[in-house]
């Protein structure tokens, strides 16, 4: 089932996600109405406060961001990123290594925005599986990005956050838009 995104504004998307216990059958349903969710709208990476709940869930594809590139290292043996798309990651920690690059990022609950963000450029990810295995690999290129970006949303951190100062001033008609747009939703339910 395709779910609402959340969009700027929204204070779920501020809130840190609560770490998962269990690996329920709603957990298993809800990551995959969420890689349905995200591949609807063409992204990379959908994390769960941006399908409006704070828990340590998203997921990822990068099949078809064929202009940027994606290393996998799996047991330190260098992996086709293909053979393990799309990832559910289930509390994931993450620690990001190598030279700090700046590469163009955007995000569904950010709607036709885009902007510059400086990431390291590769990352040790930890996590558990849909199925409740630990999975442990390092990766680089997009895939490291688009992880580092869902997992500072797992962390109520945004990717405007990130953004230098001038990039987010030349947003910020945009962004009081959405932000105002979202409120007057979030009112109207009230």
């Amino acid at each position: 089932m395709i779910l609402d995104i959340t969009k700027y504004g929204h204070p779920v998307l501020r809130q840190k996600g609560e770490h998962i216990k269990s690996i329920t059958p709603e957990i298993k349903k809800l990551a995959a109405d969420m890689l349905e969710t995200m591949h609807a709208n063409k992204g990379v990476g959908l994390a769960a406060q941006q399908i409006g709940r704070a828990m340590q869930l998203t997921v990822l594809d990068v099949r078809d961001a064929k202009d940027r590139p994606s290393w996998m290292e799996v047991h330190v043996e260098r992996v086709d990123v293909n053979d393990y798309m799309p990832l559910i990651l289930i509390n994931p920690e993450i620690k990001p290594f190598g030279d700090v690059v700046t590469g163009g990022e955007g995000c569904l609950s950010f709607p036709e925005m885009f902007g510059e963000i400086p990431r390291p450029e590769s990352s040790e990810v930890t996590a558990l599986n849909e199925k409740g295995k630990a999975i442990t690999f390092r990766c680089g290129g997009l895939l490291s990005r688009a992880i580092q970006h869902e997992i500072d949303h797992l962390n109520g951190i945004l990717f405007i956050d990130r953004m230098d100062k001038a990039t987010k001033e030349e947003l910020r008609p945009q962004l009081d838009e959405l932000q105002t747009a979202t409120k007057a939703e979030l009112q109207k339910k009230k």
